[in-house]
């Protein structure tokens, strides 16, 4: 077999796993993108997709990590939430996984209200914090799902033209 074809197979494996881990908290989404396509550019030996666009690519990938880390803690901020809400809501969103679609929407809220509630306030206050937690982490996967289209878009365009 011809190893370039196994390197795309590699390629096309993680740039789908990336996909899927924009969403899954387990897997790093928007890195195994950017890893797969370095693979699929170096198979290609940089001829369809060279090292200038790799570069942006590269930057994508850092700014959705800082935007993983800010919209979240941006959320979390703007309604006062503790350390153990934060700790929470990384905890709830794990834990959610095992649970579908369901659990990775609830988990995070009821990871940073479990939180909250152990750092001693109230539960009104523990919801609002909850709520304001899992707007940051939703308007955070909303943002690195664009970034991921976004890479996948330049990728396709770099390499069919």
């Amino acid at each position: 077999m011809d190893m370039q074809i196994v390197y795309y197979v590699i390629a096309g494996i993680l740039i789908l796993a990336g996909v899927a881990g924009t969403i899954l908290p387990a897997l790093p989404g928007l890195p195994l993108v950017f890893a797969g396509m370095v693979l699929a550019a170096w198979a290609g030996g940089f001829e369809e997709v060279g090292v200038g666009m790799l570069v942006l690519l590269g930057i994508l990938t850092l700014l959705s990590i800082a935007v993983d880390f800010l919209a979240t803690a941006m959320g979390a901020k703007r309604v006062g939430a503790s350390r153990l809400a934060l700790v929470g809501a990384v905890i709830g969103t794990f834990v959610g996984i095992f649970f579908g679609f369901i659990g990775l929407l609830a988990g995070p809220f009821i990871g940073a209200l479990a939180g909250e509630l152990l750092h001693g306030r109230h539960v009104g206050r523990a919801t609002r914090v909850g709520f304001g937690t899992w707007m940051g982490i939703f308007f955070g996967t909303v943002l690195k799902i664009g970034l991921a289209f976004a890479m996948l878009g330049l990728f396709a365009f770099a390499w069919f033209f």
